[in-house]
């Protein structure tokens, strides 16, 4: 679930580079929350095994 939040939001962050319509700092927002997702996905799997 985690992996697909984080994709999403990696998906997002790309096409706002792409595209001239960024709404200011939201670019960078979805970019924070793709890794803080990716983290928080890896330290959880780390402590299953």
């Amino acid at each position: 679930m985690l992996w697909t939040i984080a994709v999403i939001f990696l998906v997002l962050w790309g096409l706002g580079l792409v595209s001239s319509y960024t709404l200011g700092g939201f670019v960078h927002l979805l970019l924070v929350l793709a890794v803080i997702a990716l983290l928080v996905g890896v330290i959880q799997r780390r402590r299953v095994v």
